[in-house]
């Protein structure tokens, strides 16, 4: 992706979360060379990858598929496997009109998926088998606001502002916007984006970026090269 496209998507989303009522942490707002000024202080944001990400999967195709999101805030693996202390993570998602986020699961993540306003979220759902792997044939059960539901194997569930869905590891599962652009809260048990995504397809969670013009924040997958 163009480091311009990039630029131009955050300027987006950000008048789309704020026009929804959401405002972004004042980290949102650093410029590269604030928040290198600012690195040693906000080691947990850096180290927990908190903040922008913006993916086209390595496809160059973001507006058929590709997501916008924003790790708001991120707990410890380490406080998830002894089962006390920071164990919970929150992000913000932007999923334009039929953009694919492509069919992928988690071994350890839990994740409340909530349509926070605008059109219609589809949701995709396939189970596993006894293995883990993606099975056509197989449904399973999630919870869609607290009420547990069955769902048939490459059943398409419908989500209205308001609404929203627990998928457990093992829920496979695609999403898209139908009928408009969607922000998506998602609510989840520790993420770590490096480790913790399983794509049914050999895809790459985070994009090549052609340094076309300076960034006007840093991605989380620039943090590595700008902050150290």
């Amino acid at each position: 992706m163009k480091r311009s496209k990039i630029n131009q998507i955050m300027a987006e989303a950000d008048e789309m979360i704020r026009g929804h009522g959401f405002a972004l942490p004042p980290f949102a707002y650093w410029s590269p060379d604030a928040f290198l000024a600012q690195a040693a202080a906000a080691r947990h944001v850096i180290d927990a990858r908190c903040g922008w990400d913006i993916t086209d999967y390595g496809a160059g195709r973001y507006d058929e598929m590709g997501l916008f999101l924003f790790t708001l805030r991120n707990g410890r693996l380490d406080d998830l496997l002894r089962g006390q202390g920071m164990c919970y993570a929150e992000k913000l998602l932007i999923s334009k009109q039929d953009q694919l986020s492509p069919m992928h699961t988690h071994v350890i993540k839990a994740e409340d998926i909530i349509n926070r306003g605008g059109a219609t979220l589809v949701i995709e759902l396939f189970g596993s088998d006894d293995d883990g792997n993606f099975a056509t044939d197989r449904g399973g059960r999630v919870m869609c606001d607290g009420v547990e539901r069955a769902y048939a194997p490459g059943e398409k569930l419908r989500f209205a502002p308001g609404e929203s869905v627990t998928l457990m590891p093992g829920d496979w599962h695609a999403f898209w916007g139908d009928g408009g652009d969607v922000l998506i809260g998602e609510v989840s048990t520790v993420n770590d984006d490096e480790t913790d995504n399983f794509f049914r397809e050999p895809i790459g969670r985070f994009s090549q970026i052609e340094e076309d013009e300076p960034p006007t924040h840093l991605l989380v997958s620039d943090y590595a090269t700008w902050l150290g």
